[in-house]
């Protein structure tokens, strides 16, 4: 009695492939893998088509038994097994080698437009296409299992109006209506895929507690003063062990305020309050937002207030202007 399954992939249409066989599951090998093979797969899983067919183990390493190699299908086959292959014992293959597949019928969601993943539209990917959400009926119960489904916390906000933009393409979902205990946002009720009555000024939003602002404080205007960092709903400060000129210019690049003239240190622009959020900050300058920087970690220091880091950046002011003060992120 054999069974298929994919591993390790968004949902059950997406990941690494394995084969149940005498009481074992196990992977299959990449050689000669291709789309036909992999759609094979995909329809014994009654999950569309397949728009992928990954090798050299996209979705981690599989372990037991490498049970088919070399499988050559037409597409046409009702299993993968009835496929030409090479039988397990004649394969030359690790498991650094297994194959794997995205169906069309993989679904995935992301947040848009927020400045990090856990803030923004909520977007759906399905039957191949990236689409929206609708905001009727759209809620805290609704927004709570997007958070957790990207681990991104629970819900703080739900908004509504397109308040991230408007999407485009398909609007998937309308009329959501989860407890908030559902595992994703699809198997809460609805209207249905693509069954809407909405336009994308009704695009749907999410803001998530693991959402993170950053702002500067005490300056001239938002390009320069004391580093304050919005996380786990609290403002808190970054201590100036190791700041630099590095760690500023992320800041800078991040508020779209130029580039970094100087890291201040031991308070400049006064003491702060609250939480120290990030210390020992060691930024190459490049990066998209400090704390994707190697720090100690979120809340691991050994600093006060009296340490706390600033920055002034060369975009101080813009056209005479003080744009908004606070970038989310």
């Amino acid at each position: 009695n054999k069974h298929i399954r994919l591993v390790n992939g968004k949902d059950h249409c997406s990941g690494r492939v394995e084969i149940y066989y005498n009481g074992t599951w196990g992977t299959v090998c990449d050689h000669s893998w291709h789309l036909s093979d992999a759609n094979v797969a995909c329809k014994q899983l009654r999950c569309g088509h397949a728009i992928n067919a990954s090798v050299s183990a996209p979705y981690g390493l599989g372990s037991g038994k490498i049970w088919l190699d070399d499988v050559n299908c037409s597409g046409n086959e009702s299993n993968l097994w009835v496929c030409p292959f090479r039988e397990r014992g004649q394969h030359n293959c690790g498991d650094h080698e297994d194959a794997g597949v995205i169906c069309s019928g993989s679904k995935q969601i992301s947040l848009v437009n927020g400045a990090d993943h856990c803030a923004g539209r909520v977007e759906i990917y399905y039957q191949d296409t990236w689409g929206t959400v609708c905001d009727d009926s759209w809620d805290l119960s609704d927004a709570n299992v997007v958070c957790k489904e990207l681990g991104c916390g629970y819900a703080i906000n739900a908004p509504v109006s397109a308040h991230y933009g408007q999407g485009s393409g398909v609007i998937w979902l309308d009329d959501v209506n989860c407890s908030g205990t559902e595992t994703n946002l699809w198997t809460c009720p609805s209207r249905g895929w693509g069954q809407h009555s909405c336009g994308h000024h009704e695009d749907a939003g999410v803001l998530c507690s693991e959402h993170k602002q950053i702002r500067l404080v005490n300056g001239a205007d938002h390009c320069s003063g004391r580093v304050e960092i919005y996380y786990s709903d609290i403002w808190g400060t970054v201590c100036d062990d190791s700041w630099d000129l590095l760690d500023s210019n992320v800041i800078c690049k991040q508020l779209r305020c130029g580039h970094a003239i100087s890291a201040t240190v031991s308070a400049h622009y006064g003491e702060g309050a609250g939480q120290i959020w990030l210390a020992n900050m060691n930024c190459s300058g490049t990066e998209s937002s400090l704390w994707t920087c190697p720090s100690r970690g979120w809340g691991q220091h050994n600093c006060a207030h009296s340490n706390d880091a600033g920055v002034i950046c060369s975009g101080r002011l813009c056209k005479g202007s003080i744009l908004t003060q606070t970038t989310e992120y």
